[in-house]
């Protein structure tokens, strides 16, 4: 294991404000930086605000202001933001500094004596109003590939194509919207084909960084068209360091930026005191860096990056991890329509939390790029059913029966239950999939075991128990709300504090769950102590909250008529869920043949999700004669509530152990105060109820077709 550990997110940049794209990246990364705390390593984690270029020139245009003072307001807003979110980073800077210049003209000079930097001739774009070469962002026209009007010269937002700004079609500079001229101008350029030895042993998975398969296949066909030489300089006047030597050109600001990792990191050497820049960055250096970016950026970090610093005799990343991106309802986020959120709005919206969002990112990530769909009702869904209901649930009931009951003692366990057991397979798979960065799997690990504890509550009942037996396995139970606070620190830190306060652990480590690791039967953690005052630990998110947030879109119209029932529906059969078949006209018993019934199209029935869900417990709902809360587990991480009008039919009790068939892709749904997520498929009305069983092999989860 390396001596120390520099771990990065991709610079932010500083032309408007934090939104939540950028929290999956740094979410990620805070996650990962806080598990390699808890094992005890020597980590940092660095990251500062991208502040050069054109579209900031534009942005500080726009509000009459100086460059300079807009990424100045715009990284205190950063900084508010992410605070906000409590991501801990060690130093959040900015490439604007003395730090970042010095070093930039360093690497380059490096560059220029090891002969990979040339300097020739090229064409471009130059307004003779404004009298200045006009970057790509300068100039606006039509896509040379699409046709598309209104395009940048770098990038097409319809087709998604890349050109040059002498490439587009009926060009106008974006300052003044004359129809700008070509003229030659000097640049410098990176010659990446000096590293294609290197760069294709990065793609083969034989040279430092490493990186998924999938990102390896980009690089590969990046590799296989050919590697371009990369100008690094820009025509001054542009906002920018000035290239040592040079009157008005400057550099790139993709040059600049991911050199930021490295003048931040002399920033925090500098400040702590303890060490110097090349103990990270020194080509021989006893360390491990990684970059954590969005599969956007991968062009400049996986190729150009490695190159620069091989070039420059500087250490190269031991690992890129690549995120994919966040989408809303399936589709990218996008301003124009709505979909754009910011960390300020998100934070503003009452009923939310930032450990909520941070729960629900952690439980849709994995090491691969793959994209996130941010959905209102999943997210309502995730945080409420296993934030809230199952973890923060156990937790919290523990220790308040503990303190209720018991006087807040915590009595010394003989040793664990078999039922118990169970939970230790499961916290070392949730420390394993961290170590993996399947933060996923360890979210599901983590439901797992608090879903054991819940059960053991369930069955033992500690408040209708003996006393002397009441206390010992209430005691258990809090070892195990620590051990899952312990794993839960680098998702939901705050929360997990609270249950390491009020256990007096603040501060625990892994190593302190000691004998867990080891395969075997650990003893209890906490023999004899006293509970300190707590009180609750994440709220649920509410309906009008999780609105308020990301607001339904306007829906076309389109032709009136029937509406076509939401779920299959045959004749005397109807999803249960204490009223009538949603979209349904027709009474549950119809005398009318099949052929009068109104018909939907296959495509449409194929649309319902109809799983085997297992009734793991049940419970009348106060306050509503036909209405029972059941708790459902359809295979997935932590069971649904289900509320479903068959209290006539069946006592709570009976419903334990059955099979019965879930409406599973049913859109949540408040009944009497009860949040349902699912129908289940019975026939009969009144005491006749009778409910769709499946028998006891078919697993939870399986598919009904």
């Amino acid at each position: 294991m390396k001596k120390r550990m520099l771990v990065t997110s991709a610079l932010p940049y500083a032309n408007g404000p934090i939104h939540l794209g950028h929290l999956v990246e740094v979410i990620q990364t805070d996650i990962f930086v806080r598990f390699q705390k808890l094992l005890g390593r020597d980590v940092v984690y660095v990251c500062a605000d991208d502040t050069h270029g054109t579209p900031i020139e534009l942005s500080a245009r726009k509000q009459g202001i100086e460059p300079k003072a807009l990424v100045t307001q715009i990284h205190a807003e950063h900084v508010r933001d992410f605070a906000g979110f409590g991501i801990g980073f060690d130093v959040y800077g900015s490439t604007d500094t003395p730090e970042n210049q010095a070093w930039a003209q360093r690497i380059f000079s490096r560059l220029v004596e090891g002969g990979h930097i040339e300097r020739r001739s090229m064409e471009l774009t130059y307004c003779e109003q404004d009298r200045r070469f006009l970057p790509d962002r300068f100039v606006r026209g039509s896509c040379p590939r699409c046709g598309a009007a209104d395009q940048y010269g770098d990038v097409c937002e319809v087709c998604k194509s890349t050109y040059a700004p002498t490439e587009l079609r009926d060009p106008r500079c974006a300052l003044c919207g004359t129809a700008p001229v070509r003229r030659s101008s000097e640049h410098f350029f990176f010659k990446l084909d000096r590293f294609q030895e290197l760069l294709s042993s990065i793609a083969l998975g034989q040279a430092e960084p490493e990186l998924d398969p999938q990102v390896r296949n980009f690089l590969n066909g990046w590799l296989e068209k050919g590697l371009e030489d990369w100008c690094v300089s820009r025509d001054g006047p542009y906002f920018g360091f000035l290239i040592p030597g040079e009157t008005d050109k400057y550099f790139y600001v993709w040059l600049d930026a991911p050199i930021g990792y490295v003048s931040n990191t002399e920033r925090l050497a500098r400040e702590r005191g303890d060490r110097d820049v090349l103990d990270y960055w020194g080509e021989r250096a006893d360390s491990e860096i990684w970059h954590f970016i969005g599969k956007d950026i991968i062009y400049f970090h996986a190729l150009f990056w490695p190159a620069m610093l091989k070039g420059a005799a500087l250490k190269l990343p031991h690992r890129i991890v690549v995120h994919g991106m966040l989408n809303v309802r399936g589709e990218k986020m996008s301003k124009s329509r709505g979909r754009l959120r910011t960390a300020r709005e998100y934070l503003d919206t009452p009923g939310l939390t930032p450990e909520q969002l941070r729960y629900y990112f952690a439980a849709n990530l994995t090491p691969e790029p793959s994209d996130i769909d941010l959905n209102v009702d999943d997210f309502r869904h995730r945080v409420n059913a296993d934030l809230v209901n199952n973890l923060a649930n156990f937790c919290h009931r523990t220790l308040s029966l503990l303190r209720s009951r018991h006087e807040g003692r915590i009595a010394a366990p003989a040793g664990w239950p078999e039922k118990l057991r169970g939970t230790f397979g499961a916290l070392r798979e949730a420390r394993t999939a961290y170590e993996r960065l399947d933060f996923r799997t360890a979210m599901r690990m983590l439901i797992e075991a608090s879903n054991l504890g819940n059960e053991f509550l369930q069955q033992e009942k500690p408040w209708a128990a003996e006393a002397g037996k009441a206390h010992a396995d209430l005691s258990l139970a809090a070892n195990l709300a620590y051990a899952l606070a312990v794993l839960l620190q680098p998702v939901v830190p705050e929360m997990a504090g609270k249950v390491l306060a009020q256990l007096g652990r603040e501060g625990a480590k892994l190593a302190d769950l000691g004998e867990l690791w080891g395969g075997g039967t650990p003893a209890p953690w906490i023999r004899e102590g006293s509970l300190r005052e707590g009180g609750p630990l994440v709220p649920r998110i509410e309906a009008a909250a999780a609105a308020a947030l990301l607001p339904e879109e306007p829906k076309e119209s389109g032709p009136k008529g029937p509406v076509a029932p939401s779920g299959p529906t045959a004749k005397g059969a109807a999803a249960v869920e204490g009223g009538p078949t949603p979209g349904s006209a027709e009474p549950r018993h119809s005398e009318r043949g099949a052929e009068s019934l109104s018909q939907i199209s296959f495509d449409d029935f194929a649309k319902v999700d109809l799983r085997c869900g297992l009734v793991v417990a049940a419970e009348a709902v106060e306050g509503a004669k036909k209405l029972l809360r059941l708790t459902v587990d359809l295979g997935e991480a932590a069971p649904r509530t289900i509320a479903s009008g068959i209290a006539e039919a069946f006592q709570p009790a009976q419903l334990v152990g059955r099979r019965v068939i879930v409406v599973a892709n049913l859109a949540p749904r408040t009944i009497r105060g009860v949040t349902s997520h699912g129908m289940l498929l019975a026939a009969g009305e009144g005491a006749g109820i009778r409910l769709c069983e499946l028998p006891g092999e078919v697993a939870p989860g399986s598919q009904v077709r």
